[in-house]
């Protein structure tokens, strides 16, 4: 995904005069070609990432499309405060490619990993958040978000599923239960190789989401009407519940079981080991999520 991302904005330097990159070290390596044909539209602003936003704010501000990129700490957290008012109280729009996923730099440890990210966006009204399974996703995710003008966060994964998905604003059905069927399960990005894999055995419809915000109450009411029972579970690779207010609100008029797996919420991990094995910490591989959703539905 990453090298997608870097093939993809560089030709959409070349491509679009009104495009800009500010990056604070991070890749910096990917872009020195398109750094040396666009020597004012490549902005590296050093280990700072406060003036990242800042300068993309002002970007913004003159009439630009700023993509900015950093590991997802330092691209969301970090500089929190300017993206709640240097994009967002100034109602410009941005670019946020972000890497690194919840744990993918689990060897550099926690200063590089950021489960909260689409949580602490969560706050903030009028993003749009992508969380690409594949490479192709990523890709053409990518050109939508450049071409557009509001604000759009792009959480990149080193790991992705066996086959790319079309990418949709709304909910793709991959598998779908009989009409007595135990409910619903929606998979986010690149957890969905691993959720088919862990729920074959279950009369389950299994959904797909690339696009997690907006959320598609719509498309997951009508899946839920038309299941068996209006349970559902919702799989993502960040902060365990980061979408359950969106389940809540799509299911409003009627009632319901959800269960969000992911991060978890109880304690900080603080061995690094591999991403493997912080999936499996969190229950977040096939064995993990099988469990869970045996748990969850057969009751």
């Amino acid at each position: 995904m990453r090298q997608a991302f870097a093939e993809t904005v560089g030709a959409a330097l070349d491509d679009d005069p009104r495009t800009a990159l500010v990056l604070a070290v991070i890749s910096g390596d990917m872009f020195r070609r398109p750094a040396a044909r666009h020597p004012g539209r490549v902005i590296d602003v050093g280990i700072r990432e406060q003036a990242m936003i800042g300068v993309a704010g002002g970007l913004a501000l003159a009439g630009m499309r700023p993509i900015v990129h950093s590991y997802a700490p330092f691209l969301v957290e970090r500089p929190f405060e300017q993206i709640k008012l240097d994009l967002g109280h100034q109602d410009v729009g941005a670019v946020l490619v972000g890497i690194g996923g919840s744990y993918d730099a689990s060897t550099a440890g926690r200063t590089h990993h950021a489960p909260g990210d689409v949580a602490l966006l969560d706050t903030l009204p009028g993003w749009t958040v992508h969380v690409p399974g594949h490479h192709d996703e990523a890709r053409d995710l990518l050109k939508d978000a450049i071409a557009r003008d509001d604000r759009v966060y792009v959480r990149l994964s080193a790991t992705g599923n066996r086959t790319s998905m079309p990418v949709s604003p709304r909910l793709t059905v991959l598998r779908t239960g009989s009409a007595r069927s135990a409910g619903v399960v929606v998979a986010v990005g690149p957890m969905l190789d691993r959720v088919l894999d862990a729920t074959a055995g279950l009369d389950v419809t299994v959904a797909y989401a690339s696009t997690v915000r907006p959320f598609d109450r719509d498309g997951l009411s009508r899946l839920v009407g038309a299941a068996g029972s209006a349970d559902v579970l919702v799989v993502e690779p960040y902060l365990r519940g980061t979408s359950a207010h969106e389940v809540a609100d799509a299911l409003a008029d009627r009632r319901h079981r959800q269960l969000g797996l992911g991060v978890g919420r109880d304690a900080e991990l603080r061995s690094y080991g591999t991403p493997a094995d912080h999936d499996r910490a969190h229950g977040l591989d096939t064995e993990g999520l099988a469990k869970a959703a045996r748990d969850f539905f057969l009751v």
